[in-house]
């Protein structure tokens, strides 16, 4: 089993190098954010520990690049931020696990091991809800068996809604998600985008299934 270790802190990269080593793994290190997301997209690896404050580029836009182009991949999150909110916000954005500094290396372990145990489903290239089928691989997108013709960035903004049905998700967190902390926060990019996406998403008798909550952000409502 091959493991990808992202973490900039060169001790603390060695050490869980020299322990996952010990259990029997391959594992490689990547010093920044923009290293380890490429070696994450085009290596070929088992799992990835992910730490969150990198250098070049923040460990949750690597996670969300990881999730566009590799969703089954298990990406445990290493972390010094453990308030309630951060984690949250590393498992709304498709990691796997979340483990917070400092740590056990046995808990550590335990975690990686119980990941890699788990059979990488087939049917988790797709995803589905409120009539919506979504092929990750293929990029394709039905909705009541009809087809629909998605920009990249639709594409990817629908996964995440997919990702996440009948949950509230924020204009932040979408947009972290989505676009990466690096974007502008201060763009209405997620208000037009969501725009293109509801009028794509309209078929005569089905509205949109996507709603807008008030001082809240926007929902994928799968019941009628």
């Amino acid at each position: 089993m091959r493991i990808l270790v992202i973490e900039d802190e060169t001790a603390i990269a060695d050490f869980v190098q020299r322990g996952l080593q010990a259990e029997g793994y391959a594992v490689s290190i990547a010093g920044d954010g923009i290293e380890g997301e490429r070696r994450a997209l085009h290596d070929d690896v088992d799992l990835v520990v992910l730490d969150v404050m990198l250098p070049g580029r923040d460990g949750l836009a690597v996670l969300s690049s990881i999730r566009r182009v590799k969703p089954e991949l298990p990406v445990v999150m290493l972390s010094a931020r453990a308030t309630v909110d951060d984690r949250v916000a590393g498992l709304d954005g498709g990691a796997t696990d979340y483990v917070t500094k400092p740590f056990s290396f046995d808990e550590l372990a335990a975690r990686v091991r119980a990941h890699l145990r788990r059979p990488r489903q087939r049917d988790a290239t797709t995803l589905s809800a409120a009539g919506i089928e979504l092929d990750l691989l293929g990029r394709n997108v039905r909705r009541e068996g009809v087809e629909l013709r998605l920009s990249a960035r639709e594409f990817d903004l629908l996964a995440y809604f997919l990702r996440h049905p009948d949950q509230a998700l924020s204009r932040q967190q979408i947009l972290s998600a989505v676009w990466g902390y690096d974007f502008d926060p201060g763009t209405n990019v997620v208000e037009v985008y969501i725009r293109y996406l509801r009028r794509k998403l309209e078929l005569p008798g089905r509205p949109t299934p996507i709603d807008t909550l008030r001082s809240v952000g926007y929902r994928l409502t799968t019941r009628p």
